[in-house]
């Protein structure tokens, strides 16, 4: 479930009591909207409410996961992760997984819609899985963490793509695992994870770096 609290922890108010998955929220930047993900509905879509709770909104019905949203700083947008297909036995499969809470995310790419949920189209389709998509802080382009150019492997890098389409640009060629990736908000800083320079494999750091768009 969803809760809010002060940065202290204080005025701990919860926002979701449902029998099942809400969770992968996040607030927009003028601080009146959250979207989140949900399986309320018997599929995993996405949502928004205020923040005490109230007019909640579902955003997507397309079968399949809909997650990792977030708004676009003026936020009139929203990008997010996602696996649609019209292939029946996929759809069944993953119907299937469901039920026992469980979901199989192999195949991922980026989404963008108006922040009422229309006018949703898809932003990239390349092989493997593609997420944790953010807006640059212009609103022009999508950063995100993608292995579409080694679909098999852990290999994850951080690319660009404008939110009107197009080929990926890459931001980081580092042989491990990078993503994650979000701005400060002056935009002059990127901050993301990564495995690189960890004492043991697997082990992942927070990196800063100076962003020049």
């Amino acid at each position: 479930d969803l809760w809010t609290a002060n940065a202290d922890g204080s005025d701990l108010r919860r926002l979701t009591d449902h029998d099942g998955y809400d969770a992968e929220g996040t607030v927009s930047v003028d601080q009146k909207w959250l979207v989140f993900t949900s399986a309320r509905d018997g599929d995993v879509d996405l949502y928004k409410m205020r923040l005490d709770g109230s007019r909640l909104t579902r955003l997507t019905n397309a079968i399949g996961y809909d997650g990792g949203a977030y708004f676009s700083h003026d936020g009139k947008h929203i990008v997010w992760r996602t696996y649609r297909t019209d292939d029946s036995a996929a759809n069944a499969t993953f119907a299937k997984l469901l039920v026992r809470d469980l979901v199989k995310p192999v195949k991922m790419d980026l989404w963008l819609m108006n922040a009422d949920g229309s006018d949703q189209h898809r932003l990239t389709d390349k092989p493997g899985a593609s997420f944790a998509p953010y807006f640059t802080p212009d609103d022009r382009s999508i950063i995100y963490a993608s292995n579409w150019t080694n679909p098999r492997g852990r290999d994850f890098d951080l690319w660009l793509v404008p939110v009107t389409g197009g080929e990926p640009v890459p931001v980081t060629r580092d042989p491990d695992f990078d993503g994650f990736p979000m701005f400060s908000p002056d935009g002059h800083s990127l901050l993301f994870c990564s495995n690189r320079g960890g004492k043991v494999p697997g082990e992942t750091n927070v990196f800063l770096a100076e962003w020049r768009p």
